[in-house]
């Protein structure tokens, strides 16, 4: 099942997913997003920008409650190479090659759950491979185009589940209220215990009431 460049990387006990050296790689930073999100029985589950797809095939070996599973991904080697891990793992889901903001109509309203890895950085790709970069940066949607993707695709009391740089909280919870999506836990990630947090883990619910629920720091010590 492999192509040049590729090769398979354990992820969740005997689970195994494809990954390409030439292409951009799974960091900790999608563990962490499929641990922090909470499933619920039933759930429709969609992975936005799901690149390798290793946040819902994870999320999905955590929670085998959920009823199904779509990924969503712009680019199409990407998106190849995660249906073959699908067939692979025997993982029942469904992969979608597209950008997040030409997601079609007919997935509004579909969804209980939307989670999201989204590109971090605002900069350019200078001296970067392109099919790296747009995995980090944003250089073909933005996190407004996300959040305003995922309002779109939720149920209403559906949840909300996105990973970013602390540094951008403030921007974060302004986008989510003003698209009519509540915060209701929020979590920060360092990598030594007290230390300064770098990255931030929000869950927001469509239409939910006022109130956030601040949870512990996760020490993730990469």
């Amino acid at each position: 099942m492999l192509k040049d460049g590729e090769v398979l990387e354990s992820f969740y006990g005997d689970k195994q997913i494809i990954q390409n050296v030439n292409l951009y790689r799974f960091t900790s930073d999608s563990i962490l997003l499929s641990r922090f999100a909470r499933a619920k029985k039933g759930d429709r589950v969609a992975d936005f920008c799901s690149g390798s797809g290793v946040v819902g095939f994870h999320f999905l070996c955590l929670n085998a409650g959920i009823s199904s599973l779509d990924l969503f991904e712009m680019q199409p080697a990407l998106a190849e190479m995660s249906g073959r891990t699908a067939k692979l793992n025997d993982f029942k889901c469904s992969v979608h090659c597209c950008k997040i903001q030409e997601i079609g109509r007919e997935y509004d309203d579909m969804f209980s759950l939307v989670l999201c890895n989204p590109p971090y950085e605002r900069s350019g790709f200078e001296n970067e491979v392109y099919e790296r970069a747009v995995c980090r940066k944003e250089i073909t949607v933005t996190l407004a185009e996300i959040v305003n993707a995922a309002y779109r695709a939720l149920k209403f009391g559906g949840r909300f589940a996105v990973i970013n740089r602390a540094d951008r909280t403030a921007e974060l919870i302004y986008l989510l209220k003003s698209r009519g999506l509540e915060p209701k836990r929020l979590q920060f990630v360092t990598g030594v215990s007290g230390a300064r947090p770098y990255l931030v883990m929000v869950e927001a619910v469509k239409g939910g009431k006022e109130g956030i629920e601040i949870l512990p720091e996760v020490v993730n010590g990469k």
